[in-house]
């Protein structure tokens, strides 16, 4: 069975990686590595102004001293069972519905919300309720990573440095345009859309999907493979109508923002470094607009 898990394991990593460098150099050949880096609208930056702060970001998260690591752990924290393998199943189905079913809704709202809600929430909720019926514990997602002091202080270097090279540095993409809403309405959307895509994602992603992938296939393939899927789904809302290009796009620019939430939730299983990285994605160009 480890056997087993280990080369399944490599396959998914080989195949990943493959996937984002494939992507990268067909970008570079036919739009000069350019990627969209909203869904508000089709502005493009390099690929590697997204790359550089997530790579940046990986780096000193490696580096920082490293206590009880479930990265360097060699089997898995909890051991695999027939449900829990069910769930990593489940979990993978609905997200391959949620980018699928986007794609073919044509994106936008209320698409997106309609699907988000019922397959990312809904989904989980009950897969997890007949979990418990069934008194098989699932695995659990605060277990492994970091401990004591480091766990906790840990992710601020790393966090701060994605930061300000994403949005204070020359590799920072430009401020958004504020939409034609008062102040209330504003904070209202920024606040709705933390807990719509920042939240919900990142409790759907990383802490379900990628957690339980982890355990079956490993630390670094169940943060690809997450990362992806991940990545994939916004073909939906960024997509320009060519789907090898779009699927290239966000792979290579979404799919390596992934991989550092990823190794951010690896490491450290705490929710606030991935929630902090990934609501400065969603509303910091807007933020900066309004400074």
């Amino acid at each position: 069975m480890r056997n087993k898990r280990g080369y399944l394991g490599s396959v998914v990593l080989i195949a990943g990686l493959a996937a984002i460098a494939i992507s990268a150099v067909a970008l570079l050949l036919t739009s000069n590595g350019e990627v969209r880096y909203s869904a508000d609208h089709s502005d493009t930056v390099p690929f590697w102004h997204r790359w550089v702060p997530a790579l940046v970001g990986i780096g000193l998260i490696r580096l920082m001293p490293v206590g009880a690591s479930l990265l360097a752990a060699p089997e898995p924290l909890v051991r695999p069972t027939k449900t829990r393998r069910i769930e990593a199943l489940v979990l993978l189905a609905a997200a391959v519905l949620f980018a699928v079913g986007l794609r073919f809704a044509g994106g936008g709202e209320p698409a997106h919300t309609l699907l988000k809600l019922p397959l990312l929430l809904g989904v989980p909720a009950v897969l997890f309720w007949v979990v418990r019926r069934l008194n098989d514990v699932p695995v659990n997602g605060d277990r492994g990573g970091l401990t004591g002091r480091w766990r906790c202080w840990g992710p601020v270097v790393p966090v701060a440095a994605w930061l300000v090279l994403a949005y204070a540095s020359p590799l920072a993409v430009p401020a958004g345009d504020l939409p034609d809403d008062d102040a209330v309405s504003l904070i209202a959307i920024i606040v709705v859309g933390f807990a719509v895509n920042s939240l919900l994602e990142e409790v759907f992603y990383r802490r379900w999907l990628q957690t339980r992938w982890e355990a079956l296939l490993g630390a670094w393939p169940g943060i690809v493979l997450a990362s992806l899927l991940w990545a994939v789904w916004h073909v939906g809302i960024q997509g320009t109508g060519f789907l090898a290009a779009d699927l290239a796009s966000v792979v290579v620019g979404q799919g390596v923002q992934g991989l550092f939430l990823g190794y951010l939730w690896s490491r450290y299983r705490m929710m606030w470094p991935i929630l902090t990285v990934h609501g400065a994605i969603n509303a910091a160009t807007i933020v900066i607009a309004l400074l």
